[in-house]
Formats: C-alpha cells, sequence, structure tokens
C-alpha cells in the first residue's frame, strides 16, 4: 500500500513534467507511425491530404463570392428602391455585377424591351416569367460549379480512409502470421498505423460535409430571393405599364407620395 501512494505523490508534485513528457511521447508516436506506413497506407494519406486541400479551396472561394452576392444584392436592391425608372436602373445595374439578382432584372428587362421596346404593357407576360426563370437557374448554375466535388469529397473521404486501415490490417495480420508469435505487442503496432487512416479520412469529410450543406442552404436562400425579386418586378412592371400615360419612359414604382408604391 505505501508504493502505489508514494507514486501517487510523487506525480502530484511534478504535473507539469508528466504532462509534458506524455505529450511528447504521443507527438513522437504519431511521427513514428506515419513514418512506417506503408506505400498504400502512405498514398491514401497523401491523397486524403490533397483532398482536404481542395475542398477548403473549394469552399472559401465559395464563402467569398456567396459574401460578394450578398452584398451586391443589398445593394442593387437599394438602388432599385429609390429609382422608379427601368433605364436608370438598367444604367447602375452593371456596378452590382456580383448580385444574382442582376441576372434576373437584366434578362426581365431586355425580354420586355423585346415586346414593347419599354413602352405600355408588356405582349406577353408568360414570356417574361419564363425569361426570369430561366435567369434563375443560370445564375444558380453558375453558383453551384464545383460543389459537386465538394459534395465527392464528402462522401468519398471516410472510405478511402477505410480503405487505408483495412489494408494496414491485412498487412499486420500477414506479418503476424508469417512471424509466428501470436502476441498484442505483435500485431499492436501496425494496427495502430493502419487506424491513422480512418481518422485522416474523418478529419477531411468532416468539414467538407459542413460546408457543403451550409452552402446548399445559401444557395436555396439566392434561389428564393430570385424567384421573388422576379414575381415582384413583373408585378411592377404590369402595374406601372398601366399607370403611365403611352409615350412616357415607364416608372416601375409609383411617386413616393402614391401609396401604391411598392416595396421590396
Amino acid at each position: 500500500m505505501t508504493t502505489p501512494l508514494l507514486f501517487a505523490l510523487a506525480l502530484l508534485q511534478e504535473p507539469d513534467a508528466t504532462s509534458t513528457a506524455v505529450q511528447t511521447t504521443n507527438g513522437s508516436a504519431i511521427v513514428e507511425m506515419l513514418h512506417n506506413s506503408g506505400p498504400v497506407a502512405f498514398s491514401v494519406l497523401i491523397l486524403l491530404a490533397l483532398s482536404s486541400v481542395f475542398s477548403w479551396t473549394i469552399m472559401i472561394a465559395k464563402w467569398r463570392s456567396f459574401s460578394a452576392a450578398r452584398t451586391g444584392s443589398t445593394g442593387f436592391l437599394r438602388a432599385f428602391r429609390k429609382s422608379g425608372r427601368l433605364s436608370e436602373i438598367a444604367t447602375v445595374a452593371e456596378q452590382f455585377k456580383p448580385s444574382p439578382l442582376v441576372a434576373v432584372f437584366t434578362e426581365i428587362h431586355d425580354e420586355y424591351l423585346r415586346q414593347s421596346g419599354g413602352r405600355g404593357l408588356p405582349r406577353n407576360p408568360i414570356a417574361l416569367d419564363r425569361a426570369a426563370q430561366t435567369a434563375s437557374s443560370e445564375a444558380l448554375t453558375l453558383m453551384e460549379r464545383r460543389l459537386t466535388w465538394l459534395a465527392t469529397i464528402a462522401n468519398t473521404a471516410t472510405f478511402i480512409g477505410l480503405f487505408g486501415t483495412v489494408w494496414g490490417i491485412i498487412d499486420a495480420f500477414h506479418g503476424l502470421g508469417t512471424a509466428g508469435a501470436a502476441t498484442l505487442r505483435a500485431v499492436a503496432p501496425g494496427i495502430s498505423e493502419a487506424l491513422i487512416t480512418t481518422a485522416a479520412g474523418l478529419v477531411v469529410a468532416i468539414p467538407a460535409v459542413i460546408g457543403y450543406n451550409q452552402l446548399t442552404a445559401q444557395l436555396r436562400d439566392f434561389g428564393a430571393r430570385m424567384d421573388d425579386f422576379g414575381r415582384e418586378l413583373l408585378n411592377a412592371i404590369e402595374n406601372a405599364a398601366m399607370l403611365n400615360l403611352p409615350g412616357d419612359d415607364p416608372r416601375i414604382l409609383p411617386p413616393a407620395s402614391d401609396p401604391r408604391r411598392r416595396t421590396f
């Protein structure tokens, strides 16, 4: 009873040295396992590292582009509310080009000009609606580019890591059978080295899954906003065309004092 008590007191007196020793041992063990990994496991780790870099590159690029699109949409809507004429909005629309709402507005405006020359009611409102849907679909397709790679990495990284683990375990048991020493000490190093690939696969897959889900949710939000903006713009054009006199440059919004002014 005296020896365990003295050992416990010694550990309590030198906690820093003990923790440092444990951390050093763990770090050196991981480095040693990586160094002793076979060619298959090492190839799997290299592939997972490249996949991680690629997935993080996609996520960072998409977050930046989506942030720019959100900022552009806010500015475009602000300019849209201040200016009530189609010609004025078309002039400033290019300044907010990262916004997908600009593509929807441009497509509707061009179709409206083709139908009526920018005056009066559109002859075919259904065509305007189809133009808005086409612009929304094209904008979403452009924003979704390379997201399939992110989904592929999220779904396959764990399986790639598992393949490295299975191969490492097979190799470890094969070596155990060749050596003929059926002990835990003989098989443990090979199994621990093999499990590194599974851990690496999880490290790659988890951020990719989270990033893909978050980016997909933002895409759905952009799609809903584009659909809402397209419908509101079509309604505003039709209402304003009935209020304006023939030959006037159509105001898509009534004056600020008019109670019929639309808000977005």
